[in-house]
């Protein structure tokens, strides 16, 4: 639930603005003083809703038991036509879902509700947790401006991300069905200037690189270990749309299986189940080609891959490839 601010508020917000995990990659020192505190909620209180210029928080609870989770701030500009939002939730309701829910219920309320034709959030660079809220309200990453966020003597990097209005009409409107028939088919030119501009998530290019490099690697491959790279490259279709990425080492004179090496659906597209269809096609095209097993390999960290890959079948070999983990398939 999202309600409005009350006086009650004060101590949660006061405490929860002093836990050293919620302050690190925040905008505020600790200890966090009561009366600043004290002048947030008296402002909130004061104002009857976002205004141009000054910041306006709501409080963020638990609609069965009253608990308060956290808070959403906006704050508007260019005469409530631009706008930007913030969050912070308590360290105990962290990855339960609340940021995501919360911060979208705020987005479809101000586009429906004010004139704006922009949102943007800004965020420490390594806030990953946060960037991934952003994204799956359907904000996308535009930019870092260079230390230039301050807190005390020290600086940073500040990473852009922004919303507008046909961004969110377009978010809202994306098929969240499973989707239909997906095939597997060639990169031809007619289709390749789709397949280059399939997008992730901009905190998923730590973990799949994005498609300008994709195209570069098949073209100028590296050799992988010690043997030579035959790039196998697929466009994913689902319902006769390209939504989707598949590259292949193919085994040669000196690699014994086939290494996926790049797996990609497109933003607009993921939590519709393609990813897992893609790898039963391509188990299957390995297997009617006479090969055994397959190769994957993932980063670690926040939003990696790697659940996805040991849910479908993959099995760690122990060895770590150029910082990876290596998993095995076994086919058929």
């Amino acid at each position: 639930m999202v309600r409005p601010v009350r006086p009650d508020d004060l101590a949660p917000l006061h405490a929860r603005r002093n836990e050293p995990d919620v302050q690190r990659l925040q905008g505020w020192a600790l200890p966090y003083p009561l009366d600043r505190a004290r002048a947030v909620v008296e402002q909130a209180l004061a104002m009857d809703g976002p205004a141009d210029g000054a910041w306006w928080m709501a409080t963020i609870a638990e609609r069965a038991t009253a608990s308060i989770v956290g808070d959403l701030v906006v704050r508007l500009s260019n005469d409530s036509r631009t706008g930007e939002v913030g969050y912070s939730l308590a360290r105990a309701y962290w990855g339960r879902g609340y940021a995501v829910e919360a911060l979208d219920a705020l987005v479809g309320w101000a586009f429906e509700s004010l004139p704006l034709t922009r949102l943007e959030g800004r965020l420490h660079p390594d806030n990953r947790a946060s960037a991934m809220v952003l994204e799956r309200v359907g904000f996308q990453f535009e930019g870092r401006t260079r230390l230039s966020f301050w807190l005390g003597e020290d600086n940073s990097d500040d990473v852009i991300y922004g919303i507008t209005r046909d961004d969110w009409a377009d978010w809202r409107s994306r098929s969240l069905l499973p989707a239909g028939q997906v095939e597997l088919g060639p990169v031809t030119p007619e289709n390749k200037a789709a397949v280059l501009a399939l997008r992730t998530h901009h905190s998923q290019e730590s973990f799949v690189a994005p498609m300008c490099q994709s195209f570069a690697d098949a073209l100028l491959p590296d050799p992988i270990e010690a043997g030579e790279v035959e790039p196998w490259l697929r466009a994913v279709q689902a319902e006769g749309e390209v939504v989707g990425f598949v590259m292949v080492a193919m085994p040669g004179e000196r690699r014994a299986e086939p290494y996926l090496w790049r797996l990609l659906i497109d933003r607009m597209h993921q939590r519709r189940g393609i990813g897992t269809r893609v790898l039963g096609l391509l188990a299957d095209d390995l297997t009617a080609a006479g090969h055994s097993a397959m190769l994957v390999s993932w980063g670690e960290g926040k939003g990696s891959p790697g659940r996805f890959y040991l849910r479908h079948g993959f099995v760690p070999t122990g060895r770590v490839v150029d910082g990876e983990t290596e998993g095995r398939r076994e086919l058929g």
